[in-house]
Protein backbone atom coordinates (compact mmCIF):
# COMPACT_ATOMS: atom_id res chain seq x y z
CA UNK A 1 0.00 0.00 0.00
CA UNK A 2 1.36 3.41 -0.95
CA UNK A 3 0.32 7.05 -1.02
CA UNK A 4 -0.06 7.16 -4.80
CA UNK A 5 -0.16 3.48 -5.74
CA UNK A 6 -2.84 1.22 -4.34
CA UNK A 7 -3.81 3.51 -1.42
CA UNK A 8 -6.34 0.99 -0.04
CA UNK A 9 -9.93 1.30 1.17
CA UNK A 10 -9.60 3.06 4.53
CA UNK A 11 -11.04 6.34 3.25
CA UNK A 12 -14.22 4.68 1.99
CA UNK A 13 -14.45 2.47 5.08
CA UNK A 14 -14.40 5.57 7.29
CA UNK A 15 -17.12 7.21 5.17
CA UNK A 16 -19.40 4.21 5.69
CA UNK A 17 -19.04 4.48 9.45
CA UNK A 18 -21.20 7.63 9.40
CA UNK A 19 -24.52 8.39 7.68
CA UNK A 20 -23.78 7.02 4.23
CA UNK A 21 -25.91 7.50 1.10
CA UNK A 22 -25.23 4.70 -1.36
CA UNK A 23 -23.78 6.08 -4.61
CA UNK A 24 -22.08 2.84 -5.66
CA UNK A 25 -24.33 2.60 -8.72
CA UNK A 26 -21.84 4.95 -10.37
CA UNK A 27 -19.29 2.13 -10.40
CA UNK A 28 -21.35 0.22 -12.97
CA UNK A 29 -20.97 3.15 -15.38
CA UNK A 30 -17.19 3.00 -14.98
CA UNK A 31 -17.16 -0.79 -15.31
CA UNK A 32 -18.94 -0.60 -18.66
CA UNK A 33 -16.30 1.80 -19.95
CA UNK A 34 -13.18 -0.14 -18.92
CA UNK A 35 -10.91 -1.17 -21.78
CA UNK A 36 -13.11 0.64 -24.31
CA UNK A 37 -12.70 3.90 -26.21
CA UNK A 38 -14.84 5.53 -23.47
CA UNK A 39 -12.54 4.56 -20.60
CA UNK A 40 -11.31 8.09 -19.78
CA UNK A 41 -13.94 10.04 -17.83
CA UNK A 42 -13.93 13.49 -16.22
CA UNK A 43 -16.86 14.32 -13.93
CA UNK A 44 -17.04 17.91 -12.68
CA UNK A 45 -19.37 19.30 -10.02
CA UNK A 46 -19.27 21.99 -7.29
CA UNK A 47 -17.17 21.65 -4.17
CA UNK A 48 -18.69 19.64 -1.34
CA UNK A 49 -20.81 17.67 -3.79
CA UNK A 50 -19.04 14.39 -3.00
CA UNK A 51 -16.14 14.40 -5.48
CA UNK A 52 -13.56 13.05 -3.02
CA UNK A 53 -16.04 10.51 -1.68
CA UNK A 54 -16.50 9.18 -5.22
CA UNK A 55 -12.74 8.98 -5.73
CA UNK A 56 -12.27 7.06 -2.45
CA UNK A 57 -15.10 4.69 -3.37
CA UNK A 58 -13.46 3.88 -6.70
CA UNK A 59 -10.10 3.33 -5.03
CA UNK A 60 -11.66 0.90 -2.55
CA UNK A 61 -13.50 -0.99 -5.29
CA UNK A 62 -10.71 -1.44 -7.84
CA UNK A 63 -7.55 -1.52 -5.66
CA UNK A 64 -6.02 -5.02 -5.84
CA UNK A 65 -3.87 -4.25 -2.80
CA UNK A 66 -6.82 -4.66 -0.43
CA UNK A 67 -9.98 -6.71 0.04
CA UNK A 68 -13.22 -4.71 -0.12
CA UNK A 69 -15.90 -7.37 -0.51
CA UNK A 70 -17.56 -6.58 2.84
CA UNK A 71 -17.69 -2.86 2.00
CA UNK A 72 -19.69 -3.40 -1.20
CA UNK A 73 -21.63 -6.63 -0.68
CA UNK A 74 -24.78 -4.82 0.51
CA UNK A 75 -24.53 -1.78 -1.78
CA UNK A 76 -26.25 -1.13 -5.12
CA UNK A 77 -23.24 -2.20 -7.17
CA UNK A 78 -23.56 -5.75 -5.76
CA UNK A 79 -26.95 -6.05 -7.50
CA UNK A 80 -25.29 -5.87 -10.93
CA UNK A 81 -24.43 -9.12 -12.68
CA UNK A 82 -20.65 -8.87 -13.09
CA UNK A 83 -19.66 -6.69 -10.14
CA UNK A 84 -17.23 -9.30 -8.78
CA UNK A 85 -15.35 -9.40 -12.08
CA UNK A 86 -13.80 -5.99 -11.35
CA UNK A 87 -13.62 -5.97 -7.56
CA UNK A 88 -10.01 -5.44 -6.36
CA UNK A 89 -8.57 -6.47 -9.74
CA UNK A 90 -6.46 -3.45 -10.74
CA UNK A 91 -3.45 -1.45 -9.66
CA UNK A 92 -4.48 2.08 -8.77
CA UNK A 93 -2.76 5.41 -9.39
CA UNK A 94 -4.36 7.92 -7.04
CA UNK A 95 -3.58 11.65 -7.21
CA UNK A 96 -5.22 14.33 -5.08
CA UNK A 97 -4.08 17.40 -7.01
CA UNK A 98 -5.15 19.82 -4.28
CA UNK A 99 -2.87 17.96 -1.86
CA UNK A 100 -0.07 17.80 -4.44
CA UNK A 101 -0.35 21.54 -4.93
CA UNK A 102 0.10 22.15 -1.21
CA UNK A 103 3.18 19.88 -1.10
CA UNK A 104 5.08 20.97 -4.19
CA UNK A 105 6.13 24.43 -3.01
CA UNK A 106 5.56 26.45 -6.18
CA UNK A 107 2.86 25.72 -8.74
CA UNK A 108 5.45 25.62 -11.52
CA UNK A 109 7.06 22.62 -9.76
CA UNK A 110 3.83 20.61 -9.62
CA UNK A 111 4.32 18.45 -12.76
CA UNK A 112 7.91 17.44 -11.97
CA UNK A 113 7.15 16.94 -8.27
CA UNK A 114 4.17 14.68 -9.04
CA UNK A 115 6.13 12.68 -11.62
CA UNK A 116 8.93 12.12 -9.09
CA UNK A 117 6.43 10.95 -6.43
CA UNK A 118 4.93 8.42 -8.83
CA UNK A 119 8.31 7.22 -10.07
CA UNK A 120 9.54 6.66 -6.52
CA UNK A 121 6.61 4.41 -5.60
CA UNK A 122 6.64 2.59 -8.95
CA UNK A 123 10.34 1.73 -8.44
CA UNK A 124 9.63 0.54 -4.89
CA UNK A 125 6.76 -1.70 -6.00
CA UNK A 126 7.90 -2.95 -9.42
CA UNK A 127 11.55 -3.95 -10.01
CA UNK A 128 11.34 -3.39 -13.76
CA UNK A 129 10.54 0.31 -13.21
CA UNK A 130 14.10 0.80 -11.90
CA UNK A 131 15.34 0.75 -15.50
CA UNK A 132 12.78 3.26 -16.80
CA UNK A 133 13.91 6.71 -17.92
CA UNK A 134 10.49 8.37 -17.86
CA UNK A 135 7.19 8.09 -16.04
CA UNK A 136 5.43 6.67 -19.11
CA UNK A 137 8.14 4.05 -19.52
CA UNK A 138 7.97 3.16 -15.82
CA UNK A 139 4.21 2.68 -16.08
CA UNK A 140 4.61 0.55 -19.19
CA UNK A 141 7.26 -1.67 -17.56
CA UNK A 142 5.22 -1.94 -14.34
CA UNK A 143 2.10 -3.03 -16.23
CA UNK A 144 4.03 -5.88 -17.82
CA UNK A 145 5.61 -6.74 -14.46
CA UNK A 146 2.27 -6.85 -12.64
CA UNK A 147 0.34 -8.66 -15.35
CA UNK A 148 -2.57 -6.23 -14.99
CA UNK A 149 -3.39 -2.67 -16.01
CA UNK A 150 -3.72 0.50 -13.97
CA UNK A 151 -6.77 2.59 -13.25
CA UNK A 152 -5.93 6.27 -12.71
CA UNK A 153 -8.06 8.23 -10.25
CA UNK A 154 -7.30 11.95 -10.18
CA UNK A 155 -9.22 13.94 -7.58
CA UNK A 156 -9.53 17.75 -7.90
CA UNK A 157 -7.80 17.65 -11.27
CA UNK A 158 -8.43 21.40 -11.76
CA UNK A 159 -6.95 22.61 -8.45
CA UNK A 160 -3.87 23.98 -10.30
CA UNK A 161 -6.18 25.77 -12.77
CA UNK A 162 -8.20 27.39 -9.96
CA UNK A 163 -5.24 28.31 -7.77
CA UNK A 164 -4.69 32.02 -7.10
CA UNK A 165 -1.06 31.74 -8.24
CA UNK A 166 -1.97 30.01 -11.47
CA UNK A 167 -0.65 31.61 -14.68
CA UNK A 168 -1.10 30.79 -18.34
CA UNK A 169 2.41 29.30 -18.33
CA UNK A 170 1.85 27.11 -15.25
CA UNK A 171 -1.50 25.92 -16.61
CA UNK A 172 0.09 24.96 -19.93
CA UNK A 173 2.85 23.06 -18.14
CA UNK A 174 0.38 21.19 -15.93
CA UNK A 175 -1.93 20.29 -18.82
CA UNK A 176 1.07 19.02 -20.75
CA UNK A 177 1.87 16.72 -17.81
CA UNK A 178 -1.64 15.25 -17.97
CA UNK A 179 -1.46 14.98 -21.74
CA UNK A 180 1.81 13.04 -21.52
CA UNK A 181 0.33 10.72 -18.89
CA UNK A 182 -2.31 9.69 -21.45
CA UNK A 183 -0.27 10.74 -24.48
CA UNK A 184 -1.04 8.15 -27.15
CA UNK A 185 -3.79 5.68 -27.78
CA UNK A 186 -1.46 2.68 -28.07
CA UNK A 187 0.45 3.44 -24.85
CA UNK A 188 -2.69 4.39 -22.94
CA UNK A 189 -4.38 1.17 -24.07
CA UNK A 190 -1.42 -0.88 -22.81
CA UNK A 191 -1.20 0.84 -19.42
CA UNK A 192 -4.68 1.97 -18.41
CA UNK A 193 -7.91 0.02 -18.18
CA UNK A 194 -9.58 3.32 -17.30
CA UNK A 195 -9.19 6.74 -15.75
CA UNK A 196 -11.54 8.88 -13.68
CA UNK A 197 -10.98 12.57 -12.91
CA UNK A 198 -13.03 14.80 -10.62
CA UNK A 199 -13.02 18.58 -10.54
CA UNK A 200 -15.12 21.72 -10.39
CA UNK A 201 -14.26 23.07 -13.83
CA UNK A 202 -14.59 21.16 -17.09
CA UNK A 203 -11.35 20.44 -18.90
CA UNK A 204 -9.75 23.66 -20.08
CA UNK A 205 -10.30 24.45 -23.74
CA UNK A 206 -7.29 24.92 -25.99
CA UNK A 207 -8.30 26.47 -29.27
CA UNK A 208 -10.75 24.27 -31.11
CA UNK A 209 -10.53 21.30 -28.73
CA UNK A 210 -9.63 20.39 -25.16
CA UNK A 211 -5.99 19.82 -24.31
CA UNK A 212 -6.79 16.36 -22.90
CA UNK A 213 -8.95 15.51 -25.86
CA UNK A 214 -9.67 11.83 -25.21
CA UNK A 215 -11.51 12.36 -21.91
CA UNK A 216 -15.30 12.25 -22.01
CA UNK A 217 -16.71 15.04 -19.90
CA UNK A 218 -19.76 15.06 -17.64
CA UNK A 219 -20.45 18.51 -16.19
CA UNK A 220 -23.11 20.52 -14.38
CA UNK A 221 -24.22 21.62 -17.84
CA UNK A 222 -24.40 18.09 -19.25
CA UNK A 223 -23.90 15.26 -16.72
CA UNK A 224 -25.37 12.55 -18.93
CA UNK A 225 -25.63 9.16 -17.25
CA UNK A 226 -23.83 10.54 -14.18
CA UNK A 227 -26.80 12.80 -13.39
CA UNK A 228 -28.08 10.75 -10.39
CA UNK A 229 -24.60 10.87 -8.84
CA UNK A 230 -24.00 14.65 -9.04
CA UNK A 231 -25.65 15.21 -5.65
CA UNK A 232 -28.43 13.73 -3.53
CA UNK A 233 -31.62 12.89 -5.39
CA UNK A 234 -35.03 13.86 -4.07
CA UNK A 235 -35.86 10.28 -3.06
CA UNK A 236 -32.59 10.01 -1.15
CA UNK A 237 -33.31 13.25 0.72
CA UNK A 238 -36.86 12.15 1.52
CA UNK A 239 -35.51 8.95 3.06
CA UNK A 240 -32.95 10.88 5.10
CA UNK A 241 -35.65 13.25 6.38
CA UNK A 242 -37.91 10.37 7.36
CA UNK A 243 -35.10 8.51 9.14
CA UNK A 244 -34.09 11.63 11.07
CA UNK A 245 -37.55 13.22 11.58
CA UNK A 246 -36.63 16.36 9.65
CA UNK A 247 -38.97 18.47 7.52
CA UNK A 248 -38.60 17.52 3.87
CA UNK A 249 -40.33 20.73 2.73
CA UNK A 250 -37.81 22.88 4.56
CA UNK A 251 -34.92 20.74 3.34
CA UNK A 252 -36.13 21.27 -0.21
CA UNK A 253 -36.48 25.03 0.29
CA UNK A 254 -32.94 25.34 1.67
CA UNK A 255 -30.84 22.94 -0.41
CA UNK A 256 -32.80 21.83 -3.51
CA UNK A 257 -32.96 23.59 -6.85
CA UNK A 258 -30.09 22.22 -8.90
CA UNK A 259 -31.24 20.94 -12.27
CA UNK A 260 -28.65 19.09 -14.29
CA UNK A 261 -30.41 18.68 -17.62
CA UNK A 262 -33.60 20.44 -18.72
CA UNK A 263 -36.65 21.70 -16.89
CA UNK A 264 -38.07 18.17 -16.53
CA UNK A 265 -34.92 16.65 -15.00
CA UNK A 266 -34.93 15.48 -11.37
CA UNK A 267 -33.84 17.89 -8.67
CA UNK A 268 -30.40 17.60 -7.13
CA UNK A 269 -29.57 18.59 -3.54
CA UNK A 270 -26.29 19.81 -2.06
CA UNK A 271 -25.06 16.67 -0.21
CA UNK A 272 -22.82 18.42 2.30
CA UNK A 273 -25.49 20.91 3.34
CA UNK A 274 -28.16 18.22 3.69
CA UNK A 275 -25.91 16.13 5.95
CA UNK A 276 -24.89 19.18 8.00
CA UNK A 277 -28.54 20.13 8.51
CA UNK A 278 -29.33 16.58 9.68
CA UNK A 279 -26.28 16.41 11.94
CA UNK A 280 -26.94 19.83 13.52
CA UNK A 281 -30.74 19.56 13.22
CA UNK A 282 -30.85 23.13 11.97
CA UNK A 283 -31.66 24.64 8.58
CA UNK A 284 -29.16 27.35 7.73
CA UNK A 285 -26.43 28.11 5.21
CA UNK A 286 -23.49 25.71 5.40
CA UNK A 287 -21.98 27.14 2.24
CA UNK A 288 -18.46 28.41 2.80
CA UNK A 289 -16.05 29.31 0.03
CA UNK A 290 -13.05 26.99 0.17
CA UNK A 291 -10.71 29.63 -1.27
CA UNK A 292 -10.73 33.20 -2.50
CA UNK A 293 -10.91 31.79 -6.03
CA UNK A 294 -14.40 30.52 -5.16
CA UNK A 295 -15.51 33.85 -3.74
CA UNK A 296 -18.75 35.09 -5.26
CA UNK A 297 -17.82 38.73 -4.70
CA UNK A 298 -14.80 38.84 -7.00
CA UNK A 299 -16.84 37.55 -9.95
CA UNK A 300 -20.06 39.55 -9.58
CA UNK A 301 -17.88 42.66 -9.11
CA UNK A 302 -16.60 42.37 -12.67
CA UNK A 303 -17.72 45.24 -14.87
CA UNK A 304 -19.10 43.38 -17.86
CA UNK A 305 -22.15 44.87 -19.56
CA UNK A 306 -25.35 43.34 -18.23
CA UNK A 307 -23.83 41.74 -15.13
CA UNK A 308 -25.08 44.38 -12.63
CA UNK A 309 -28.59 44.08 -14.11
CA UNK A 310 -28.54 40.29 -13.76
CA UNK A 311 -28.00 40.31 -9.99
CA UNK A 312 -31.33 41.86 -8.89
CA UNK A 313 -33.14 39.65 -11.39
CA UNK A 314 -31.53 36.55 -9.93
CA UNK A 315 -32.27 37.64 -6.36
CA UNK A 316 -35.86 38.36 -7.35
CA UNK A 317 -36.31 34.82 -8.61
CA UNK A 318 -36.32 35.80 -12.29
CA UNK A 319 -34.49 33.48 -14.71
CA UNK A 320 -31.63 35.14 -16.58
CA UNK A 321 -30.65 34.04 -20.13
CA UNK A 322 -27.06 32.85 -20.62
CA UNK A 323 -24.87 31.51 -23.42
CA UNK A 324 -22.59 28.89 -21.83
CA UNK A 325 -20.71 27.88 -24.98
CA UNK A 326 -17.89 30.50 -25.16
CA UNK A 327 -16.61 29.85 -21.60
CA UNK A 328 -12.96 28.73 -21.67
CA UNK A 329 -13.09 26.67 -18.43
CA UNK A 330 -10.59 28.71 -16.44
CA UNK A 331 -10.56 31.69 -14.08
CA UNK A 332 -8.60 33.98 -16.37
CA UNK A 333 -10.29 34.10 -19.77
CA UNK A 334 -13.41 36.16 -19.01
CA UNK A 335 -14.84 38.12 -21.93
CA UNK A 336 -18.49 38.72 -21.05
CA UNK A 337 -21.26 38.55 -18.49
CA UNK A 338 -22.11 35.05 -19.78
CA UNK A 339 -18.62 33.78 -18.96
CA UNK A 340 -19.08 34.88 -15.34
CA UNK A 341 -22.56 33.34 -15.08
CA UNK A 342 -21.29 30.07 -16.59
CA UNK A 343 -18.48 29.89 -14.05
CA UNK A 344 -21.03 30.39 -11.26
CA UNK A 345 -22.95 27.38 -12.59
CA UNK A 346 -19.86 25.21 -12.20
CA UNK A 347 -19.19 26.64 -8.73
CA UNK A 348 -22.76 25.78 -7.66
CA UNK A 349 -23.92 29.36 -7.16
CA UNK A 350 -26.38 29.09 -10.05
CA UNK A 351 -28.33 26.29 -11.69
CA UNK A 352 -28.74 25.93 -15.45
CA UNK A 353 -31.90 25.16 -17.40
CA UNK A 354 -30.78 23.66 -20.72
CA UNK A 355 -34.26 23.89 -22.26
CA UNK A 356 -34.40 27.67 -21.91
CA UNK A 357 -30.65 28.37 -21.73
CA UNK A 358 -31.13 30.34 -18.53
CA UNK A 359 -29.85 30.43 -14.96
CA UNK A 360 -31.34 31.09 -11.56
CA UNK A 361 -30.37 30.92 -7.88
CA UNK A 362 -31.17 27.36 -6.80
CA UNK A 363 -32.24 27.69 -3.16
CA UNK A 364 -32.30 29.72 0.05
CA UNK A 365 -28.76 28.73 1.04
CA UNK A 366 -27.27 30.27 -2.11
CA UNK A 367 -29.67 33.21 -2.02
CA UNK A 368 -28.12 34.17 1.33
CA UNK A 369 -24.70 34.21 -0.33
CA UNK A 370 -25.95 36.49 -3.10
CA UNK A 371 -27.78 38.76 -0.67
CA UNK A 372 -24.70 39.20 1.50
CA UNK A 373 -22.52 39.76 -1.56
CA UNK A 374 -24.67 42.22 -3.47
CA UNK A 375 -24.32 44.84 -0.71
CA UNK A 376 -20.53 44.74 -0.96
CA UNK A 377 -20.08 45.18 -4.70
CA UNK A 378 -18.78 48.30 -6.40
CA UNK A 379 -21.49 48.70 -9.06
CA UNK A 380 -23.24 51.99 -8.31
CA UNK A 381 -26.30 51.00 -10.38
CA UNK A 382 -26.71 47.77 -8.44
CA UNK A 383 -26.31 49.51 -5.08
CA UNK A 384 -28.97 52.02 -6.14
CA UNK A 385 -31.34 49.18 -6.96
CA UNK A 386 -30.64 47.58 -3.57
CA UNK A 387 -31.56 50.87 -1.92
CA UNK A 388 -34.73 51.14 -4.00
CA UNK A 389 -35.76 47.61 -3.07
CA UNK A 390 -35.08 48.30 0.62
CA UNK A 391 -37.20 51.44 0.38
CA UNK A 392 -40.01 49.51 -1.33
CA UNK A 393 -40.14 47.06 1.56
CA UNK A 394 -40.29 49.95 4.06
CA UNK A 395 -43.01 51.68 2.02
CA UNK A 396 -45.03 48.46 1.95
CA UNK A 397 -44.70 47.92 5.70
CA UNK A 398 -45.67 51.58 6.32
CA UNK A 399 -48.61 51.19 3.90
CA UNK A 400 -47.54 53.91 1.45
CA UNK A 401 -49.64 52.66 -1.41
CA UNK A 402 -48.71 55.27 -4.01
CA UNK A 403 -44.96 54.88 -3.37
CA UNK A 404 -45.27 51.10 -3.75
CA UNK A 405 -47.18 51.45 -7.02
CA UNK A 406 -44.65 53.93 -8.41
CA UNK A 407 -41.66 51.67 -7.64
CA UNK A 408 -43.35 48.60 -9.17
CA UNK A 409 -44.10 50.74 -12.20
CA UNK A 410 -40.46 51.89 -12.41
CA UNK A 411 -39.18 48.30 -12.35
CA UNK A 412 -41.71 47.35 -15.04
CA UNK A 413 -40.67 50.25 -17.26
CA UNK A 414 -36.92 49.72 -16.90
CA UNK A 415 -36.64 45.94 -16.83
CA UNK A 416 -39.38 44.40 -18.98
CA UNK A 417 -40.35 44.78 -22.62
CA UNK A 418 -44.02 45.53 -23.45
CA UNK A 419 -44.30 42.24 -25.33
CA UNK A 420 -43.23 40.29 -22.27
CA UNK A 421 -45.43 42.15 -19.82
CA UNK A 422 -48.86 40.93 -20.84
CA UNK A 423 -50.18 38.54 -18.20
CA UNK A 424 -50.40 37.94 -14.47
CA UNK A 425 -47.33 35.72 -14.43
CA UNK A 426 -45.31 38.58 -15.88
CA UNK A 427 -46.60 40.94 -13.18
CA UNK A 428 -45.55 38.36 -10.59
CA UNK A 429 -42.03 38.39 -12.07
CA UNK A 430 -41.87 42.18 -11.74
CA UNK A 431 -42.96 41.98 -8.10
CA UNK A 432 -40.25 39.38 -7.40
CA UNK A 433 -37.65 41.64 -8.96
CA UNK A 434 -38.85 44.78 -7.19
CA UNK A 435 -38.69 43.12 -3.75
CA UNK A 436 -35.39 41.29 -4.43
CA UNK A 437 -33.66 42.54 -1.23
CA UNK A 438 -36.30 40.95 1.02
CA UNK A 439 -33.82 38.38 2.41
CA UNK A 440 -32.52 40.78 5.08
CA UNK A 441 -35.87 40.89 6.83
CA UNK A 442 -38.08 38.16 5.38
CA UNK A 443 -38.37 34.65 4.06
CA UNK A 444 -40.31 34.45 0.80
CA UNK A 445 -42.77 31.66 0.00
CA UNK A 446 -44.51 31.38 -3.36
CA UNK A 447 -47.69 29.45 -4.04
CA UNK A 448 -48.31 28.93 -0.31
CA UNK A 449 -51.37 26.71 0.35
CA UNK A 450 -53.84 28.71 2.37
CA UNK A 451 -57.60 28.51 2.81
CA UNK A 452 -59.00 27.99 -0.67
CA UNK A 453 -56.19 27.86 -3.22
CA UNK A 454 -52.64 29.23 -3.06
CA UNK A 455 -51.33 32.62 -1.99
CA UNK A 456 -49.12 33.95 -4.79
CA UNK A 457 -46.32 35.55 -2.74
CA UNK A 458 -45.98 35.61 1.06
CA UNK A 459 -43.15 37.35 2.93
CA UNK A 460 -42.73 35.95 6.44
CA UNK A 461 -40.74 38.06 8.92
CA UNK A 462 -37.67 36.42 10.40
CA UNK A 463 -37.83 35.00 13.90
CA UNK A 464 -37.87 37.74 16.52
CA UNK A 465 -38.85 40.45 14.03
CA UNK A 466 -41.64 42.95 14.75
CA UNK A 467 -42.38 43.43 11.06
CA UNK A 468 -45.74 42.33 9.66
CA UNK A 469 -46.10 39.41 7.29
CA UNK A 470 -46.98 40.45 3.74
CA UNK A 471 -49.50 38.53 1.62
CA UNK A 472 -49.07 39.88 -1.92
CA UNK A 473 -51.57 39.22 -4.71
CA UNK A 474 -50.93 40.51 -8.27
CA UNK A 475 -53.81 41.28 -10.64
CA UNK A 476 -53.47 41.98 -14.35
CA UNK A 477 -56.33 43.78 -16.10
CA UNK A 478 -58.13 44.26 -12.77
CA UNK A 479 -58.09 46.45 -9.66
CA UNK A 480 -55.99 46.16 -6.47
CA UNK A 481 -59.26 46.01 -4.50
CA UNK A 482 -60.11 42.85 -6.46
CA UNK A 483 -56.74 41.38 -5.41
CA UNK A 484 -57.46 42.22 -1.75
CA UNK A 485 -60.91 40.62 -1.99
CA UNK A 486 -59.39 37.45 -3.42
CA UNK A 487 -56.96 37.25 -0.48
CA UNK A 488 -59.87 37.63 1.95
CA UNK A 489 -62.41 35.42 0.20
CA UNK A 490 -59.95 32.57 -0.24
CA UNK A 491 -58.62 32.91 3.33
CA UNK A 492 -54.97 33.01 2.26
CA UNK A 493 -53.78 34.37 5.65
CA UNK A 494 -55.09 31.26 7.42
CA UNK A 495 -51.91 29.36 6.59
CA UNK A 496 -49.67 31.78 8.53
CA UNK A 497 -51.92 32.86 11.43
CA UNK A 498 -50.24 30.30 13.66
CA UNK A 499 -46.99 32.19 13.11
CA UNK A 500 -48.21 35.77 13.39
CA UNK A 501 -51.42 37.82 13.56
CA UNK A 502 -49.62 40.93 12.30
CA UNK A 503 -50.41 40.59 8.59
CA UNK A 504 -50.73 43.10 5.76
CA UNK A 505 -52.73 42.31 2.63
CA UNK A 506 -51.12 43.82 -0.46
CA UNK A 507 -52.94 44.02 -3.80
CA UNK A 508 -50.94 45.18 -6.84
CA UNK A 509 -52.55 45.60 -10.26
CA UNK A 510 -51.73 46.72 -13.76
CA UNK A 511 -54.17 47.43 -16.61
CA UNK A 512 -52.55 46.78 -19.98
CA UNK A 513 -55.18 48.93 -21.74
CA UNK A 514 -54.10 51.98 -19.78
CA UNK A 515 -52.03 54.17 -22.15
CA UNK A 516 -49.95 55.42 -19.24
CA UNK A 517 -49.29 51.86 -18.10
CA UNK A 518 -49.94 52.77 -14.49
CA UNK A 519 -49.78 50.37 -11.59
CA UNK A 520 -52.02 50.53 -8.55
CA UNK A 521 -51.63 49.31 -5.00
CA UNK A 522 -53.95 48.70 -2.08
CA UNK A 523 -52.65 47.75 1.39
CA UNK A 524 -54.86 46.72 4.31
CA UNK A 525 -54.27 45.33 7.77
CA UNK A 526 -55.65 41.87 8.14
CA UNK A 527 -58.51 41.55 10.60
CA UNK A 528 -59.56 37.94 11.31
Amino acid sequence: MGIYLNPGNEGFRTAQNGKYVDKSGMISLINRSLDTKRKLSCVSRPRRFGKSMAAQMLCAYYDKGCSSFELFQDLDISKTEHWMDYLNKYNIIYLDMAMQLSLCGEISNLPSFTAECLLRELREMFPSALDATSLSEALDFSTKDAGCKFIAIIDEWDAPIRDNDSTAASQKKYLEFLRLLFKSSSLTDRIFAGAFMTGILPIKKDGSQSTISDFREYTMLSPGAFSPFVGFTEDEVKSLCEENTMSFDRMRQWYDGYTVQGSDSPSVYNPNSVMEAIERREFQSYWQASSSADSLLQYVNMGFDGLPDALPSLLGGVDVPVNVRPFQNDLCSFHSRDDVLTLLIHFGYLTYNADYESVRIPNDEIRIEFTDTVRKINHSDTLLRVQESDRLIRDTVEMREEAVALQIEKVHREEFTPLFYNNEQSLRSVIRLAYFSYRDEYAKIEELPGGIGYADIVFLPKKGSNLPALVVEPKWMDSPECAINQIKNRHYPDSIRGLTDNILLVGISYNHDDKEKKHFCKIMKYVP
